[in-house]
């Protein structure tokens, strides 16, 4: 397999991943783990070059819960 086509690969399967979790919040790889939407608040935070206290949105970021079976081999 060629560098190019192994690299159109990975892109396509990170492409379809990135839908899932987009249209159902979730994408599970059995053996391998877990993907999911997370949610975090808005909160206060501190710009750190001048110290000025600044508030941070709330947001959403994909979490990953690895399966026993990958956590039990490293």
């Amino acid at each position: 397999m060629s560098k190019r086509l192994t690299t159109d690969v990975i892109d396509a399967t990170f492409q379809a991943i990135s839908k899932t979790i987009k249209k159902e919040k979730r994408f599970a790889y059995p053996g391998f783990g877990t993907f999911t939407v997370r949610s975090r608040k808005a909160r206060k935070g501190r710009n750190p070059q001048t110290g000025e206290e600044i508030k941070i949105k709330a947001s959403k970021t994909v979490g990953f819960k690895p399966a026993p079976t990958l956590k039990s081999s490293l």
